[in-house]
């Protein structure tokens, strides 16, 4: 293993290595046919389609990560956009991208914050905010907060968003909702809820009867109706206990009051609910509670809530997660004089807050290539309706400070959604998304469309056999986008990409490598525009959740005690060779051909293959080898006007595979054995494709 000035050497030095090939059994022989005569099939700019994500981290991290050594190692990855992503929207928490700005209720430091654009001093770290009326046991970042619906305190309480409330959203359905999960089936026919202020003038008790949370046959069945008031209510929901895992409130319309001595309208609008308990009553009429009530997420019977208000207080800061301040992202050169996509807050955010955000930009000069709006809507089960009505609020108020900046989102978590415990016919939380800015005459606002892809929940198994279905996972999520109504033309990014979302050894190991250039690559020719790589900087080997996975994490280098990287992984070499060596580094125009690999014998989609026509006027292919056993031996051709054509060469070769790279799995102390550049050289006629492994070929 190689020390951080002798791998960086060789890597600007792109020197060769002898190969020290693992055996393998006969290679296969192919061909890869360059269809030329029906001109390209898509075009791109490298500088605007390979991007990388400014994400948060935790505490102590970011002064660890972003130093100036491990920047110049970063950026030679050859990423030319960055997007900044706001943790925050993950774990439901306000953001605070100052530590300067005024709250609502300024007397008692508490409220609804809004950042101060006019800040004198750099602002090099930013925070998010716990926020005290949160109603979900669990989130999608540290996972560290709980519901205040079961959390045991009568003094605390869930409270909706009220930029949801009719005074602020589209006119139409005002109702929101609160979802009690059961471990399994429990025996409920009574209820008892601690309503706070406003509490619900109309509401509905409901039992969710399907199999599972997605079975496309289910539907709410309402045991009781029921109007509330200030204080407890002990309701009884029918004469026999209903079985069921899921149960609802489905809060109607609201009272309106507010607590007294309230200043702030919002404080009226929305609902709020204490405590609430789902149970029995036995024969004295004493109730049976089978909710578990407690101050830890995990350990409290699991709440969903369809929004949660962002009020908070100024002693709510959360410790362990920091984000990078705007100042110290763009004078850092971690940005690489490109502009931005930044990531706003529409969950639990305020549009005021994202308008003051975008001021400072434009105060700064700092240049923005897109604002994004949203990140995981979906995932965290809110409303397609309720996200699109914070969206077009948000998308309003970034238009009145900039008219002209494109707006993205939603940010989805794949491209193929679908809605969670609902009764709709249509289960297909995009389209819903969509049809929402139809009706509303607003689907303008949405200039970029936006989603994860982490094909695989499971980073194990036959890694071989879903390195090959990942071709059929990412054709179907673009068909579905088109099914789901998003215009076609409409700019297409993926956000976030990775083998899976979960840890594990895959992503130190080859496969990472090919996953990732056949995914840009394939992304890019299905008219895609530019896909951005999460694990953008030094990390340490993670406990996976699924054993069989074994230690890993998605990046693109190891680091040392001090944070420091150290060795670069495939992950990196993947972007490498897509960034430097496949494309030409810069903005200029690039064709993608159509090439068709032709195996003598086997399955067609073992070689993966991508061909395009560089500004420098090369013909660079692209070969992914996914066969694990077998090298492939393939020759070239030209499908132009006047018919098929070999190309003999020569080629400049650029190849990554076995010879270069092994990892040796050892739990959190596991490392490469070998680990060296990729083998720069050049061939005539037929070219070998080692197994396992990633080749550049420039004609």
């Amino acid at each position: 293993m190689r020390g951080a000035g002798a791998w960086l050497l060789a890597l600007l030095a792109l020197a060769g290595c002898a190969s020290r090939a693992a055996p393998h059994a006969a290679p296969v022989t192919g061909q890869v046919v360059i269809d030329l005569a029906d001109g390209p099939v898509a075009r791109f700019a490298p500088d605007r389609a390979f991007g990388a994500v400014i994400d948060g981290l935790y505490q102590g991290r970011i002064d660890q990560t972003y130093t100036a050594p491990n920047i110049r190692a970063l950026k030679t990855a050859g990423f030319g956009a960055t997007i900044y992503n706001l943790r925050t929207e993950l774990g439901i928490e306000a953001w605070h991208w100052t530590d300067r700005g005024r709250w609502s209720d300024a007397v008692h430091r508490q409220g609804y914050w809004i950042g101060d654009q006019r800040t004198d001093h750099p602002l090099r770290k930013a925070w998010g905010y716990f926020l005290p009326r949160r109603g979900d046991s669990i989130d999608q970042a540290n996972d560290e907060g709980y519901s205040r619906i079961d959390d045991g305190q009568p003094a605390s309480f869930w409270k909706s968003n009220p930029w949801l409330d009719p005074a602020y959203a589209q006119p139409g359905d005002a109702r929101q909702w609160v979802v009690v999960h059961f471990d399994g089936p429990v025996a409920v026919s009574a209820a008892r809820i601690l309503w706070g202020l406003p509490y619900a003038a109309r509401f509905a008790v409901q039992y969710w009867p399907g199999d599972d949370e997605q079975d496309p046959d289910g539907h709410w069945i309402t045991l009781a109706e029921g109007h509330g008031r200030d204080g407890a209510q002990l309701l009884r929901l029918s004469p026999r206990p209903v079985s069921a895992q899921f149960f609802r409130i489905l809060l109607e319309s609201s009272s309106h009051v507010a607590p007294t001595g309230s200043r702030d309208r919002r404080d009226a609008m929305g609902y709020a609910l204490r405590e609430l308990g789902l149970g029995t009553l036995d024969a004295a009429g004493r109730f049976h509670d089978r909710i578990v009530h407690r101050r830890e997420g995990h350990e409290q019977t699991q709440i969903y809530v369809s929004s949660t208000d962002p009020w908070h207080r100024a002693r709510d800061r959360d410790p362990t997660t920091e984000q990078l301040g705007f100042d110290r992202i763009f004078s850092s050169g971690l940005t690489n004089g490109q502009p931005v996509m930044l990531n706003v807050g529409a969950l639990y955010d305020t549009p005021d807050n994202t308008a003051a955000e975008l001021r400072y930009f434009t105060a700064h000069h700092y240049p923005l290539r897109a604002v994004e709006i949203g990140l995981e809507p979906d995932g965290q089960f809110v409303p397609a309706d309720d996200f699109a009505d914070l969206f077009m609020q948000t998308a309003a108020a970034v238009r009145a400070v900039d008219p002209q900046v494109p707006i993205a989102g939603p940010g989805l978590e794949d491209a193929v959604t679908e809605t969670w415990l609902d009764g709709h016919r249509d289960h297909s939380w995009n389209r819903l998304f969509i049809a929402a800015l139809r009706r509303a005459h607003r689907l303008g606002d949405l200039d970029i469309f936006t989603f994860e892809h982490y094909p695989f929940d499971e980073a194990c198994g036959a890694i071989d056999a879903k390195l090959r279905e990942e071709d059929g996972r990412l054709a179907q999520g673009m068909r579905q986008l088109d099914a789901d109504g998003v215009p076609r033309a409409l700019p297409r990014s993926i956000i976030e990409y990775g083998f899976s979302a979960f840890s594990g050894a895959v992503a130190m190991e080859l496969p990472e490598a090919l996953y990732e250039a056949d995914m840009l690559a394939h992304f890019l020719t299905l008219g895609g525009t530019s896909a951005y790589f999460l694990g953008y900087g030094p990390e340490e080997l993670y406990d996976p959740e699924n054993p069989c996975a074994g230690y890993g994490e998605l990046m693109l280098f190891g680091e040392d005690a001090r944070g420091r990287a150290t060795w670069p992984t495939p992950a990196y070499w993947g972007a490498r060779l897509v960034t430097q060596d496949w494309a030409q580094p810069g903005d200029g125009a690039h064709l993608i051909y159509r090439a068709q690999w032709q195996g003598a014998a086997g399955p067609r989609d073992l070689v993966a293959s991508y061909a395009l026509r560089r500004p420098d006027g090369h013909l660079s292919v692209l070969l992914i080898n996914r066969d694990p056993g077998h090298a492939h031996v393939v020759s070239f051709a030209a499908r132009g006007a006047t018919g098929v054509q070999a190309i003999a060469g020569p080629f400049d070769v650029v190849q990554y595979g076995p010879a270069q790279y092994h990892w040796q799995a050892d739990g959190p102390d596991g490392h490469p054995s070998r680990d060296e550049p990729p083998r720069h050289f050049t061939a005539r006629g037929r070219l070998t494709l080692p197994a396992y492994s990633l080749t550049i070929a420039r004609i």
